[in-house]
């Protein structure tokens, strides 16, 4: 069912830019076929690829595969929305033109342009979209492929102990180590981490796309982070498609705690502060057992301890409103990614990025260390947050 949705999803986007794309053209015989064949190849490409590596074909040159079917797809999204703005105002403008008509009784501007002058329209605001998606695609492959911008919050949790001001927390969520990220982004975003010489660090899931046996070498920089007090791991819906079981001992070889709907109560500075952690949303459709439970994660803490949930997607959010959670930090979103996708997220999640406050809970969606599928970002920037935990007899800096 999946491949047929996105068969289908595919197929419009790439067809609808191919249509606009070749319309003020006169390509016929062996260039009209050899044309469409290509559209039809980029729309399908991400699928075979995807496929292929699904089915155990995990190489490099399925990996330039995705990387071209990544991109490609990258650049006809962007071309889509250009087209479908153009094709709106058009739109907007040809309906004024019939109103104009039918409470004036004027001819129709529309008549009295010329079939050349509007042809020439066509391919120049054709050339201008292709020339604008080449540029918005190589701005945003340029800010994928940068270091992750530290995203730093003052958070105040009134149950904190005056002993734990400023402890400083590391949040990674979304790597996606895979086709296109591999081991050299994943040294410089553990250089970038241990700088910031934290406390704790989480992470937040989605570390990978692919399996134990081809990633090994990519993800071994991650045994190298640092913290004083330990580093906690919850899995995504992506470890899920890429072995689960498998990565989770990886994980703990990695020197992580991965923390499966329970917690942790670290003693810090005589203090003691709740590191609870659930499963992905959807582990249930891959691993019953693996079914979120944040209720199960924070049994038996006491009431004067302050709890920190992690999850992966901020959806958990809906689960824990009756539970006495301090703060949760997640991800899965990545914040859209690149505009004006940002708005088609929202659509799907309450909370895309940021802080957010819901009841008792404050809420922290992290817009992704890494990226999925196309490398490209736009207006948003990949992401490490730094969290620095105040008490409420603290004055925030």
């Amino acid at each position: 069912m999946f491949i047929i949705i996105a068969l289908l999803v595919l197929g419009l986007l790439h067809g609808y830019v191919g249509f606009r794309l070749i319309e003020p053209f006169s390509l016929n015989g062996p260039y009209l076929i050899l044309y469409w064949s290509l559209i039809i190849i980029l729309a399908i490409t991400p699928i075979v690829a995807m496929v292929l590596r699904f089915k155990g074909q995990e190489n490099v040159v399925t990996d330039i595969l995705l990387y071209i079917a990544y991109t490609t797809l990258g650049l006809f999204t962007l071309a889509f929305v250009l087209f479908l703005v153009r094709d709106l105002i058009w739109f907007l403008s040809l309906a004024f033109d019939r109103l104009m008509i039918l409470f004036d009784g004027k001819q129709s501007l529309s008549s009295k342009v010329d079939p050349e002058r509007r042809k020439f329209l066509l391919m120049s605001l054709n050339y201008g979209i292709v020339g604008a998606t080449g540029v918005l695609g190589t701005l945003g492959f340029i800010q994928a492929k940068k270091l992750a911008q530290v995203f730093r919050h003052q958070i105040t949790i009134s149950r904190l102990p005056e002993g734990l001001d400023g402890l400083r927390i590391v949040q990674v969520s979304d790597l996606h180590v895979g086709p296109t990220i591999k081991r050299d982004y994943v040294e410089k975003v553990v250089k970038q981490v241990n700088d910031l010489k934290p406390d704790l660090i989480f992470f937040t899931g989605d570390m990978v796309d692919g399996s134990v046996e081809y990633l090994a070498n990519d993800v071994e920089p991650l045994g190298e982070l640092k913290s004083k007090y330990g580093k906690f791991f919850v899995t995504g819906n992506h470890e899920y498609y890429s072995g689960v079981e498998f990565w989770l001992k990886k994980v703990e070889l990695l020197g992580m705690t991965t923390l499966m709907n329970e917690h942790r109560i670290l003693e810090i500075a005589g203090e003691k502060i709740a590191i609870a952690g659930v499963t992905d949303l959807m582990a249930h459709q891959m691993n019953r057992s693996h079914a979120s439970d944040p209720v199960k994660a924070v049994q038996g803490i006491s009431q004067d301890i302050p709890i920190l949930l992690l999850a992966h997607q901020p959806g958990t959010a809906d689960a824990i409103q009756d539970l006495d959670i301090d703060l949760m930090v997640c991800g899965h979103t990545h914040g859209g990614q690149y505009y004006p996708f940002k708005y088609a997220v929202s659509l799907a999640h309450s909370y895309v990025s940021g802080l957010y406050t819901q009841g008792k809970t404050q809420v922290y969606v992290n817009q992704g260390t890494g990226y999925w599928g196309p490398p490209l970002r736009l207006g948003i920037p990949s992401e490490i947050t730094l969290f620095e935990l105040l008490s409420e007899r603290s004055e925030p800096v």
